[in-house]
């Protein structure tokens, strides 16, 4: 009987944990500081938003080459590297004078996160027993859940009684201890020399994703006009098709399609990255629908959906126990319908329903969520091979970026969408009751997916004694 993971184990766990979360925060507390930064810069609030654009093209350009340089240099040596890189950029961050010398310092900050989190993943994957798995990465979902929660109301705690400067200086004594941990207490897993790195390929897949994620991000945001978004969508998939015939001929390419070949990892790929697009929106509609639909402020925004963080740290100490009695094809299946019903429920939500109704509710989904995030990120590493692993975790990371950035535009054009049917000139209540219900179905698309796993996947990172029936 399997007694759970060592102390080695779990301490990895909680190391690249932290670390993950310090990348996850930082990419939205500074959000809530850009006001207070362009009076400082004398710059207009507007330009501002570069800062964030610029981080997020640093990380989504970088993450496809995590694998190869883990592979390279060794994966606790890259992920420790990348811990000072990001803490340095930090750095240059809080001594920012102006907004160019802020755009170039988030860049840094970008390419250490672009390595955090797939090396990060990479670490636990290499050092933590195959049973321990379930239970490390449920300590990794946390960040994804939590950082953009907490995020907004501490960045306007550290503006309003600090200064903006400490959004960023308040990661250098987590970074460095961060580092220390990582040397004293992480193994140091190589693999052979992973061959010639895929320069072509880095090149084609950056501008695919950076094509595919800014536009994207413009539709949602209405930052820029209708054609220069279809441009930067057209430029992200044609360079989209040019990348997939070089690694069709390559044979080390930076994103490896023939991992699409092992069913479990296939299926987490598309039934997580459907699944994520639906949830991905919640941030972008929710405090909208408080704020604007039942009046409330930010702050009071911020400490109701906090809730859906509190459900997530709940679900932690028993996803491995769940996996365990059902099995990930159950789960999976299963907790996608009742996830997809949780998020619909947030439909329903009125200025007339009890306060405590709405926590319940955010409670739940929050849980839910967590554990279906647990088990897709544990189940897309089940069947990969060990000499496989770096370009499986680099090709994950991707793949969960550009998800990401499919959310939010999938929630604006269903709040834009219900606007224009009832002529609404702002949005309603009843829009974004239209808007959450087309996202819950999204999200719901994932079960069926899940369906094709086969019903023992999975049964060695449980310790079942025996496959889920079908």
């Amino acid at each position: 009987m399997h007694e759970g993971p060592s102390s080695r184990a779990r301490l990895t766990a909680v190391i690249v944990a932290c670390a993950l979360f310090m990348q996850n925060l930082d990419g939205t507390v500074i959000a809530t500081a850009l006001p207070t930064m362009a009076r400082a810069f004398g710059s207009d609030p507007i330009r501002m938003n570069v800062a964030l654009t610029s981080y997020l093209l640093s990380l989504t350009v970088f993450i496809p080459a995590s694998g190869w340089v883990a592979d390279r240099y060794g994966a606790r040596v890259v992920f420790r590297a990348a811990i000072g890189v990001f803490t340095a950029g930090s750095v240059l961050c809080g001594l920012a004078n102006g907004l160019l010398f802020l755009v170039l310092a988030r860049i840094v900050q970008g390419i250490g996160g672009a390595m955090m989190v797939p090396v990060g993943r990479l670490v636990l994957l290499r050092t933590v027993a195959k049973q321990d798995l379930v239970a490390a990465m449920a300590w990794l979902t946390m960040p994804a859940l939590i950082g953009p929660v907490v995020g907004p109301p501490l960045g306007g705690l550290i503006v309003t009684y600090a200064s903006w400067r400490w959004i960023f200086l308040i990661n250098v004594p987590v970074g460095m201890l961060g580092a220390l941990l990582v040397t004293l207490f992480v193994p140091d897993a190589r693999e052979p020399d992973p061959g010639r790195f895929d320069a072509r390929g880095l090149v084609l897949s950056a501008v695919a994703l950076s094509g595919l994620v800014f536009g994207l991000d413009t539709a949602g945001r209405g930052l820029v006009g209708p054609a220069t978004t279809a441009a930067l969508i057209g430029c992200g998939l044609l360079a989209a098709l040019l990348f997939w015939r070089h690694a069709r001929r390559h044979s080390h390419p930076i994103l490896d399609f023939g991992l699409m070949r092992v069913p479990s990892f296939a299926i987490s790929v598309w039934a997580g990255t459907l699944f994520r697009v639906g949830i991905q929106a919640i941030p972008f509609l929710l405090p909208l629908m408080l704020q604007i639909g039942f009046g409330v402020s930010p702050a009071a925004s911020g400490a109701i959906t906090f809730a859906s963080s509190a459900g997530a740290l709940v679900m932690k100490p028993v996803a491995p126990a769940i996996l365990r009695s059902f099995g990930f094809r159950r789960v999976l299946v299963w907790n996608a319908v009742l996830s997809a019903a949780a998020l619909a429920t947030y439909a329903f939500f009125r200025p007339s329903w009890p306060v405590a109704l709405i926590y319940a509710t955010l409670l739940g989904g929050g849980f839910l969520r967590s554990l279906q995030f647990t088990a897709y990120n544990t189940i897309a590493y089940a069947d990969i091979e060990r000499d496989r692993m770096s370009a499986a975790t680099g090709f994950y990371a991707t793949i969960q970026q550009l998800s990401q950035a499919i959310g939010v535009p999938l929630g604006a054009a269903a709040l834009e969408g219900s606007m224009w049917a009832r002529r609404h000139t702002a949005p309603m209540l009843d829009d974004f009751s239209s808007a959450f219900l087309v996202v819950a179905v999204v999200s719901l698309l994932a079960a069926p997916v899940s369906l094709r796993l086969a019903p023992d996947a999975g049964r060695a990172l449980t310790g079942r004694p025996g496959a889920a029936p079908s």
